[in-house]
């Protein structure tokens, strides 16, 4: 259904940028599809950060589509910007890989034992299948078949005879230093430093003056392909152009209305873009937002060409926690295709979904993650429950703005997006997973436990959520953070223990056949040291005195020594359901 704007107190940051962009798009195009637009640069993995970039407009589109309207979403992969540099961590890829620096991204080799033709096709492609999995409907448009089919003739021609106009735009700003760097309140971690430099247009160029003077335009050498060459006449009547490539000698003349070997500098190629195809709505980076920056120049550049700069927000930096956990950290920043092993795609939406685009946020590949599954399911029971209330009513309801990025997470103007039909708690998940150590049939027998009522019959149930804590676990849980149930009870710790302690193993164990579900042994190891100290079992919080929190850690830690050898470990139901009613009578001494 679609969300309907109400207020700017009630409604989401979506709904708000869906109105205006509709406004807008009728003011220059009446009647016509909104376009709205991303730029994604093949140039190694494209990470979590880019996908920003992607998402802030595929929602703004969805929602245009949930009213009804036709709406293009665009993403242009600059595939034919300059390979800069061997990017850390490939792999496949080695130093060799420097000799390509200065072709076109669709002209250097693709990772050894890749299926794909080129660099650019290869990290396009995982890119494109996480995006389908996201639910992300997009027309993708290849800069490298735009240019040397010749598409942008006219725009190139037109930006060579404005040259001089051109330039005086740029000048305006060439005597900044480092803009960028100024407008950073604070200094980037190494991930951010990625996100920034992996930007589709972090190169930021502008163009070089020559013998020729200024040119916006950079050839691609015709013998090594490079684009270290440096125009040295052109004749503005037969639009002549002659180059000479620094990196091999070569030098040759042609004509440009009839030559697509090169593409216009990234300050010019932008806005153009922009103009042809009639871009209304477009974010960018931090690294494109600054005074001088591209979005800034190109927002008078754009009129060269006789079209509009896009409304759009500046987005912040998407962040990582856990990643020095990660394999994939020596390369920088992990991918959307990484994220996806761990995470539902409806979780991933809504971490993007729930936030502002100016509002940075980390995702998380740590221990993190469980609370973040948690806070999920709780605003799921809320939405399901129908307990959405306006904006500042009862606490314990979800508020409008939730229920939007709720609805923007599950699914699209299209549908929703496939879901684990059982959701069972993803921390309940991933202990299992550690626990059972991958076993299917040990980890389907403690599932089908949790709730005898109704009980799991097939691991499918839980799927996909299961499988995303499986590959949690075991690729980002340190080997010492795993949990290994003892195979022989700690005869020493079990005879060194006080009466006290004695009893309220005996007080479990009496308890355990009765209580056997996750519900019933979470009521029975939280209400042992309740009875211990008098309480009834169901006493609440607020009848108890803070002692028996302590007299609860002190039980736990217990337990944990006792059946994993350490202070902590999975939740306790859960990992005594794990190992089983004989195996914890003979661990705990019975």
């Amino acid at each position: 259904m679609p969300i309907v704007a109400q207020s700017a107190e009630t409604t989401d940051w979506v709904s708000r940028f869906a109105d205006e962009v509709i406004e807008e798009s009728e003011r220059r195009a009446p009647g016509k599809p909104v376009v709205v637009a991303s730029g994604l640069s093949p140039s190694g993995p494209i990470h979590l950060g880019n996908l920003r970039e992607v998402m802030t407009p595929h929602f703004v589109a969805d929602e245009i589509r949930r009213r009804g309207r036709q709406v293009r979403h665009l993403i242009s992969w600059d595939d034919y910007d300059r390979y800069r540099k061997v990017p850390a961590g490939v792999p496949g890829v080695d130093e060799s890989w420097a000799e390509h620096i200065g072709k076109p991204l669709t002209s250097v080799p693709a990772p050894q034992g890749s299926p794909y033709p080129n660099w650019a096709e290869h990290f396009k492609a995982a890119m494109t299948e996480s995006l389908a999995e996201l639910g992300v409907e997009f027309d993708g448009i290849s800069q490298t078949a735009q240019y040397t089919s010749g598409v942008y003739r006219e725009q190139i021609l037109h930006a060579v005879r404005r040259r001089a106009d051109i330039d005086a735009i740029l000048d305006q700003y060439r005597t900044k230093k480092d803009p960028a760097k100024k407008q950073q309140q604070k200094p980037l971690d190494e991930a951010e430093l990625e996100a920034a430099e992996g930007s589709g247009a972090a190169a930021e160029d502008d163009g070089s003056s020559g013998t020729a003077g200024y040119f916006p335009y950079k050839p691609y050498c015709g013998n090594c392909e490079k684009d270290l060459t440096t125009v040295t006449s052109y004749v503005d009547d037969t639009t002549e152009l002659s180059y000479t490539c620094t990196a091999c000698g070569f030098a040759e003349t042609v004509r440009l209305n009839e030559f697509n070997r090169g593409k216009l500098v990234w300050k010019v190629d932008w806005p153009m873009r922009w103009a042809f195809e009639g871009v209304v709505f477009e974010p960018s980076g931090v690294d494109h937002s600054s005074p001088g920056s591209s979005f800034q120049v190109g927002g008078q550049i754009v009129g060269i060409f006789g079209g509009e700069q896009p409304i759009g927000p500046m987005y912040a930096f998407v962040g990582i926690s856990g990643m020095a956990k990660m394999s994939s950290s020596k390369g920088g920043v992990p991918t959307p295709g990484d994220a996806l092993k761990i995470m539902e795609p409806q979780i991933l939406r809504w971490l993007y979904a729930r936030r502002r685009p100016n509002q940075s946020f980390k995702i998380a590949f740590d221990q993190e993650i469980q609370r973040l599954y948690d806070e999920w399911d709780k605003l799921e029971a809320k939405v399901a429950g129908g307990t959405s209330q306006a904006f500042g009513s009862g606490g314990g309801s979800a508020l409008p703005a939730d229920v939007a990025a709720h609805s923007r997470a599950v699914g699209t103007a299209g549908g929703e997006l496939p879901r684990t039909r059982r959701p069972l708690p993803y921390r309940t998940l991933a202990s299992v997973a550690d626990i059972t150590a991958g076993e299917e049939r040990q980890a389907l027998r403690i599932l089908s436990e949790l709730d005898p009522e109704n009980p799991i019959t097939t691991l499918d149930e839980a799927r996909p959520r299961y499988d995303k804590a499986e590959a949690w676990i075991n690729h980002h849980v340190p080997a010492d953070q795993r949990t290994v149930v003892r195979e022989e009870p700690d005869a020493e710790l079990l005879k060194s223990l006080d009466e006290a302690s004695l009893q309220s193993l005996r007080l479990l164990l009496d308890g355990l056949a009765e209580h056997w579900s996750l519900d019933g042994l979470t009521h029975l190891v939280y209400g042992v040291p309740k009875v211990q100290a008098g309480f009834s079992a169901d006493a609440t919080p607020k009848e108890l005195p803070p002692e028996i929190k302590t007299a609860q850690r002190t039980f736990f830690a217990l337990l944990y020594h006792l059946l994993v050898g350490r202070d902590t470990g999975p939740r306790l139901p859960t990992l005594l359901l794990a190992v089983g009613q004989d195996r914890v009578r003979a661990l705990l001494g019975e």
